[in-house]
């Protein structure tokens, strides 16, 4: 059976470093917040050229800790895309704001600058104040933040980056972390850069902002663990996860460098049988995900069975948008609709994507594609 992403390839190579880190922190005991922590946050602002980092626990409470260091209010509305993982539009439901799903760009998966207008337009026929932007780079190509910023700064809008699955990309040779006023990511194991287990990290140049963000993380405490100067919560990112990542930090960007090797492969071998990911001039993605968009006339589940019979995996990145599930059914949508994610939602497949997916393996992978198209 082929891997859809492999994680024991990659422990193979750094499993001696992983152990020795891991036995670093048992020896000392400081399993929370200890000296590995720091040492991450560091190593990650440095690499995303970003003044603050603020570890957590995970990609999720990323998100939430950078809306309240926005100042984020319930009633308040949030531009967010239909076509991403949950996470996303529940941060900022959590907090009792409201996210106002908004189309997307039919090539990059993300966000489209030029339809921003009718989202606002439909928060504003509802009296919902629209404060802030949340952008996601999908699949690992970060969103047009040139567009997307220019809009925000245009309408006194707050930028956030939702680089859950893009960390590692870059947009104009600048590296996810530094691209909006804040950004956030996750470290699930599954992402390019993952620890063994929930873990993720709040990005941002703003001294007030991280200081908030760093309060909220421990149930908003001031100056001591017992003065609290903010509603906060338990969003911490444990020290045996820190020694993990900074393990993997080694091997990053090599990973990176093999995982956009797989997707030129990719193009090659598909290109000319389905849609295969477009990445802007201006991007560099790190390829969280290989998606592809299958001919219009495709049955997708059809597709899934003749690959899985042939023991290649295969998953769907996302079969219901955002907007159409119970829970978010009750928010906004731009004016004229979602038709474009929804047309992605119901015609995107993901391939197996990992920087140790081999030549030949990946021709099988092709292969068994094709011959399911039919």
């Amino acid at each position: 059976m082929i891997s859809f992403i492999d994680l024991a390839a990659q422990q193979q190579r750094i499993r001696s470093d992983i152990d020795a880190r891991i036995a670093k922190v048992l020896d000392h005991g400081q399993y929370i917040m200890g000296p590995e922590v720091a040492e991450l946050e560091a190593e990650l602002a440095s690499y995303a050229k970003a003044k603050h980092v603020i570890s957590c626990s995970s990609g999720t409470d990323a998100l939430i800790l950078a809306l309240i260091a926005f100042g984020l209010r319930p009633g308040q509305g949030v531009i967010v895309p239909s076509f991403t993982f949950a996470a996303s539009a529940e941060a900022i439901a959590v907090l009792g704001a409201i996210p106002v799903f908004a189309e997307i760009d039919g090539r990059s998966f993300n966000l489209d600058a030029d339809r921003l207008d009718s989202a606002l337009s439909a928060a504003h026929a509802q009296q919902i104040d629209i404060v802030g932007i949340m952008a996601v780079g999908l699949f690992g190509q970060p969103a047009n933040i040139t567009a997307l910023s220019d809009y925000a700064q245009a309408h006194n809008l707050w930028m956030l980056d939702d680089a859950a699955q893009s960390f590692g990309g870059r947009w104009q040779n600048r590296p996810s972390g530094s691209l909006a006023d804040i950004t956030a990511t996750s470290f699930f194991p599954a992402k390019p850069l993952g620890c063994y287990g929930d873990g993720g990290a709040v990005f941002t140049d703003d001294d007030e902002m991280a200081e908030r963000a760093r309060s909220a993380r421990i149930h908003g405490q001031g100056s001591d663990k017992y003065e609290n100067i903010q509603i906060g919560m338990t969003a911490r990112l444990d020290t045996v996860q820190a020694a993990i990542l900074l393990a993997k930090m080694a091997i990053f960007d090599e990973e990176l460098q093999l995982r956009n090797k797989v997707a030129d492969r990719y193009e090659l071998l598909l290109s000319e049988h389905v849609t295969t990911p477009f990445i802007a001039a201006d991007a560099y993605s790190s390829w969280a995900q290989y998606v592809i968009i299958l001919p219009e006339a495709s049955n997708r589940a059809d597709i899934q069975t003749r690959l899985s019979a042939d023991g290649i995996p295969s998953a769907i990145y996302y079969p219901r948008p955002m907007h159409t599930q119970p829970p978010y059914k009750r928010y906004p949508v731009s004016e004229g609709g979602l038709a474009i994610t929804e047309y992605m939602a119901d015609h995107v497949l993901a391939l197996p994507m990992h920087p140790y997916l081999d030549e030949t393996v990946q021709r099988n992978v092709a292969d068994g594609l094709i011959s399911a198209l039919g």
